[in-house]
């Protein structure tokens, strides 16, 4: 993983909570899509914008939702929930698929 992009999504997201979880078998970190969405997008509710994302990239045959990973972190109510995660690849890549001034700032870099 190049220091340098892990930098760039720390910055991109300052201010913005993104829950991640340390694969020490596989070496990477794994993020909370919702909370990434939620930074990127002035979405009201950022699941729902998720939802229909997850479904268009579906029929567009997009391998990034093949990626996705289903991992329990801890929600805004303090119990542990499932949540669509994805590794740094796969959120360099969501990233890249949500219209986002951010966005562009991380994908120019």
């Amino acid at each position: 993983m190049n220091e340098n992009k892990l930098e760039t999504i720390s910055n991109l997201f300052e201010g913005n909570e993104i829950r991640s979880i340390w694969d020490s078998e596989k070496g990477d970190y794994y993020f909370s899509v919702v909370d990434v969405i939620a930074a990127l997008t002035n979405a009201h509710i950022p699941r729902n914008y998720w939802s229909d994302l997850k479904r268009k990239l579906q029929e567009e045959g997009s391998q990034l939702h093949e990626n996705i990973v289903q991992l329990k972190m801890t929600a805004q109510d303090g119990k542990m929930r499932s949540t669509d995660t994805l590794d740094t690849k796969g959120i360099l890549r969501l990233i890249e698929s949500v219209p986002s001034p951010k966005a562009e700032v991380l994908c120019t870099k």
